[in-house]
């Protein structure tokens, strides 16, 4: 439902990441919450999910270790507006190519335009 377009290698890998949250933690730019917030709605209202199966998921995210990054407006106008524009992204998606960078950190992600931007910024895929 949420996770990319619902193929079977999207949802495997959607569930591989959820997987490493048992044992690992997650960093996620300050948007992370409001853009999670604005697909489940959206989902909602195209009719793709039920507010019950949102709320399900809402609480098995807030249960996992998912930390917010206190430093993702510092970066906006300067590091996450570059790679923006030199990867054609959202500044959005942007926002977590400048996290992985700045942290070194592995980027787990279903959006193509990212995975492609990372790979050339020399970012890990997860």
């Amino acid at each position: 439902m949420v996770f990319g377009d619902g193929s079977a290698p999207d949802l495997k890998y959607a569930d591989k990441v959820f997987q490493s949250l048992d044992v690992d933690e997650a960093l996620v730019p300050a948007t992370w919450g409001l853009e999670v917030a604005n697909v489940l709605t959206r989902a909602v209202l195209r009719g793709d999910a039920a507010i019950a199966e949102t709320d399900r998921l809402i609480r098995t995210l807030l249960g996992l270790d998912i930390k917010t990054d206190a430093y993702t407006s510092d970066h906006a106008l300067t590091d996450t507006l570059d790679l923006a524009r030199r990867y054609n992204l959202s500044s959005y998606d942007a926002s977590y190519l400048e996290l992985a960078l700045r942290r070194s950190l592995p980027l787990a992600t279903l959006d193509t335009s990212l995975r492609k931007a990372a790979r050339k910024a020399g970012i890990s895929p997860f």
